[in-house]
């Protein structure tokens, strides 16, 4: 497994880590399960992080290597480009020193297929299996600023990737038609294999008993669960709750807006997009109602997710929406933008509802529907927790290794 720019083990809800983090991670531990040894490769970010870490997956044959490569200090992923032939050469030295092959290069965004292509070069030869997570030109098809936008150099490298590999992971078939209308990709070289959900960890807790043990006394929690990041489309969620609050101005002191993630020890720019949300709440007049909860450990999301009234998905583009699988997998309904991967995931009117992106009077009806109709929310809790099923990762697993065995016949 390579992951360059972001390590599988390392906390949630920072400005990189989130629904990559954990599918490299939990991926790693269903492929350990079923007998296979998996190495994960990322660069050391962190002068304490060993060079061998067999702890972290916490099963005999996984491991993660931190590979110095750069700072050992966390880089804007906008630079590591030029750490690349480091990483890769680490990777090639360690490989040697312990007198290792690999099968399968598995290569988790545009900078570690990049990698796998020098590894390759080095005569480290394996086929590559890339996933992109997300799409540099559909991140700049949804940017409004310059900020925003990904380089050219990674829409170059993603084209490039997408020709030579072996063969290219998708979540959904909306990403398929993304990566052949924005990259003229071959049709033959991509599969389909949507992340998986950890359906021990993520499943039903009664609210009542999860909001007691969280020490939360909201009667209504509408959560959000990610990074905080301009993508994500926050801000149409908070004017969808200033709507839902004039609608019913009972609900101000009966109901929490929620959000997980981002870290807010370190995310102190007056120019970041916590920040402008900050900002934003007050001048919409709900900064009583908004909690920013910070980063959470995976295994206390169970308790929130089944706590919500609902989970609120408003991006202006998602790949796939790990989060609101999650959820459904918990029972709580989703309400998200009709974009990407969640287009496919939520079924709308069944597991929750799917909205125009951007569209904040449309979010606020919907959530105002399910915060008036506890039998709704049961009907579709109950069908979310059944369609997470068949995302489980020894489903997802069982696939991946089929992918696998193609490539290397």
């Amino acid at each position: 497994m390579l992951s360059m720019h972001t390590s599988p083990v390392a906390r949630l809800g920072g400005k990189e880590t989130g629904g990559m983090n954990v599918y490299v991670r939990e991926l790693t531990r269903a492929l350990a399960a079923r007998g296979i040894a998996v190495d994960i490769f990322t660069r050391a970010a962190d002068e304490r992080a060993p060079l061998i870490d067999t702890a972290a997956i916490n099963l005999q044959n996984a491991r993660v290597i931190n590979i110095p490569a750069g700072p050992r200090s966390p880089i804007s992923k906008h630079q590591l480009i030029h750490y690349v032939g480091e990483f890769a050469q680490g990777i090639y030295d360690f490989a040697a020193r312990e007198t290792l092959t690999y099968d399968v290069w598995h290569a988790h965004y545009w900078l570690s297929g990049v990698t796998a292509q020098c590894l390759q070069a080095k005569g480290l030869r394996a086929p590559i299996a890339q996933m992109f997570h997300t799409l540099g030109a559909m991140k700049n098809r949804v940017a409004r600023a310059a900020t925003e936008a990904e380089t050219d150099a990674r829409v170059a490298a993603e084209r490039e990737l997408m020709r030579r590999v072996a063969r290219v992971v998708a979540s959904t078939p909306r990403e398929v038609e993304q990566m052949m209308e924005l990259y003229g990709a071959p049709r033959n070289k991509i599969v389909i294999i949507p992340p998986g959900v950890d359906t021990n960890l993520f499943h039903p807790i009664p609210s009542q008993h999860a909001r007691d043990l969280l020490g939360r006394y909201d009667e209504k929690t509408i959560l959000f669960v990610g990074r905080i990041d301009p993508v994500k489309g926050l801000d149409t969620w908070f004017r969808a709750m200033k709507l839902v609050v004039e609608q019913d101005p009972s609900l101000r002191q009966r109901m929490c807006v929620c959000l997980i993630g981002g870290d807010l020890d370190d995310d102190l720019d007056p120019d970041s997009e916590l920040a402008r949300l900050v900002a934003l709440k007050e001048e919409l007049g709900i900064g009583d109602m908004v909690t920013f909860l910070g980063s959470r450990a995976q295994a206390a999301l169970p308790f929130y997710y089944s706590s919500a009234a609902a989970v609120v998905m408003p991006s202006r583009y998602e790949s796939f929406g790990l989060a609101a699988l999650e959820a459904m997998a918990c029972g709580t309904p989703v309400v998200a933008s009709d974009v990407g991967g969640l287009s496919f995931l939520v079924r709308d009117g069944e597991t929750g509802f799917l909205v125009p992106e951007g569209n904040a009077a449309l979010f606020a009806e919907k959530i105002s529907l399910l915060l008036r109709n506890p039998k709704l929310r049961n009907e579709m809790g109950k069908r979310g927790v059944a369609e997470a099923q068949q995302y489980a990762w020894t489903n997802i697993a069982a696939r991946i290794v089929d992918l696998y065995q193609e490539i290397m016949n």
